[in-house]
């Protein structure tokens, strides 16, 4: 991860990785095909279990903001500011001049995201929650707050540090309506 994340995915040798790994690159051989193939294991690794526990909230108790704040406040405990976050950076950057690894991520870790917000969206339509209903056609709407954070983080926070969390809830307070003080 750290040789990916300090190089990117274009520059990072397998030579690289075996050096810091501290082993001889024919022994990556043994594992991984190719670069391509390591890195997605490191997806796996990395996010993928993130996204299995984000995505596997409680049955939907208390009301669905407290469900999507709940998750957005995972994500930016796990993800933003960690080296998962300069990952996902990273796929961002990268990701247009290498479209199967993008495709790879968008299999692994955005489509299940996705999933997941739209059906919390569709629940929240049903209990009267969100009364804009074309929202579940676009749960990427309801996560574009955590993937600003993601990119503000590693571009200007040095310039203008973002409080994510607090973002999060205007955002919300926009899809849901303000909470009440009371």
């Amino acid at each position: 991860m750290e040789e990916f994340i300090a190089r990117g995915f274009a520059a990072t040798r397998l030579d690289d990785i075996a050096k810091r790994a501290g082993v001889a690159k024919g022994t990556i051989y043994l594992h991984f095909k190719d670069k391509e193939s390591m890195f997605e294991e490191l997806v796996r690794t990395v996010i993928v279990p993130v996204v299995t526990r984000l995505t596997a909230l409680p049955p939907p108790a208390g009301s669905v903001r407290d469900l999507v704040e709940a998750f957005a406040s995972n994500f930016l405990k796990e993800v933003i500011g960690t080296r998962r976050g300069d990952l996902v950076r990273l796929i961002v950057a990268e990701g247009p001049r290498f479209p199967s690894v993008a495709d790879f991520y968008y299999r692994e870790v955005v489509s299940r995201g996705i999933s997941a917000m739209r059906a919390l969206i569709e629940l929240g339509i049903a209990r009267g929650e969100i009364r804009q209903k074309n929202l579940a056609h676009y749960p990427q709407i309801l996560v574009a707050p955590a993937m600003i954070a993601v990119i503000w983080q590693s571009l200007f926070a040095r310039h203008a540090p973002l409080d994510a969390q607090d973002m999060l809830r205007v955002h919300l307070d926009l899809i849901f309506g303000e909470r009440s003080t009371t």
